[in-house]
């Protein structure tokens, strides 16, 4: 049970074979890497199975490998999207081990031994994040890792510092830990050293990263969005051939703008920045990191609030008509996502 989507092993991997898996999308949401909160969106998980199944079949006609199987209709049945006659959250997919880091404690905090994965490990998830950025809007974490001086312009492949809200000629490609207590932004040569990967592996993912990011952006072009950024996650198959596993080009993965606004996952984030708790998480995550805390939520003072319930209508109606725009369907029956964007407009100018 994952905080937004569960896993079901209908058959389990090998060392030398894919078993068979399936993401059930809940309409439980996360931020801020709190985990499960406290209430529900409705519509969410089926928006984000839909959303991300589209993905997975247009990357398979562009010529990009993937976990992806199919989608679990009501009455049990494999179907693609096309054929597929009412919303489901279930997906289907080719399922690969988890290696995980093992994790020791020492005077600087957590440290975590990367020796299992090497260049001949294969049928495995790739312990990283791979990120693609075609913007730096306001808040991206670039500017507070430039500012920290954990990142350069050089290393970002930029040729002037960046301003927020900069839109860029080439994409921004990125990495960070998957499997760690706290996402921990790498080098590209960090990231290769503790993932097994070779020389050649970085460069297939950074081709392959770049492929994702086309055709996602070819899908939000065509209905009026803007592909900010997102992130994408990797395996290896049996034959240690790359593909695209987890879940691609939804509201979760990326973010997405339209008409200047972000959509989605921003939107809940924005509610709770406002909130006392959002400073005792950050607080928390500063003193777990010098203390060496395992989980900083133990030492969070406080717990979130629930959404307010006219905010969390309007998130639900987002994610629904945000699927049927980007899919070109109409799988849900709400409002265009034109009209239920003024609705969240006129929230947010009301609060």
């Amino acid at each position: 049970m994952g905080s937004v989507k569960d896993l079901e092993a209908v058959k389990e991997p090998t060392l030398s074979r894919m078993g068979v898996g399936r993401f059930h999308f809940s309409d439980r949401y996360s931020v801020f890497d709190w985990g499960r909160m406290p209430d529900e969106i409705d519509g969410k998980g089926a928006g984000l199975c839909l959303m991300s199944a589209y993905c997975f079949e247009k990357l398979g006609e562009s010529g990009v490998n993937s976990h992806y199987r199919g989608l679990i209709d009501n009455d049990g049945k494999l179907e693609t999207f096309d054929s597929l006659e009412r919303p489901t959250a279930v997906m289907e997919f080719d399922l690969v081990n988890v290696v995980t880091p093992r994790v020791h404690q020492c005077e600087e905090g957590l440290k975590y031994d990367y020796s299992r994965f090497t260049p001949n490990l294969a049928n495995y998830l790739i312990p990283l994040e791979i990120i693609y950025r075609n913007a730096l809007p306001q808040g991206s974490s670039v500017f507070t890792r430039l500012e920290a001086g954990t990142v350069t312009v050089e290393e970002l492949d930029l040729s002037h510092p960046p301003k927020p809200g900069e839109k860029l000629f080439h994409p921004i490609l990125d990495v960070s830990t998957k499997l760690e207590e706290k996402d921990r932004y790498l080098s590209w040569e960090e990231a290769k050293r503790i993932a097994g990967l070779t020389d050649a592996d970085i460069e297939d993912i950074k081709r392959l990263l770049l492929k994702v990011d086309e055709t996602v952006t070819r899908i939000t072009s065509r209905a009026g969005f803007e592909n900010e950024d997102g992130k994408i996650e990797l395996a290896f198959d049996p034959d240690r051939k790359l593909i695209v596993v987890d879940a691609v080009g939804t509201l979760d993965e990326c973010r997405f703008s339209y008409e200047g606004l972000h959509v989605g996952k921003e939107m809940v984030r924005e509610f709770y920045r406002r909130t006392a708790w959002y400073g005792d998480v950050e607080d928390a995550k500063k003193r777990a990191e010098k203390t060496g805390v395992k989980d900083w939520r133990k030492i969070c003072p406080t717990t979130p609030l629930r959404l307010d319930p006219s905010l969390k209508t309007i998130l639900s109606h987002i994610y629904m008509a945000a699927t049927n725009e980007l899919t070109c369907s109409k799988m849900f029956d709400v409002a265009s996502f034109s009209q239920v964007i003024r609705r969240y407009r006129d929230y947010v100018g009301a609060v």
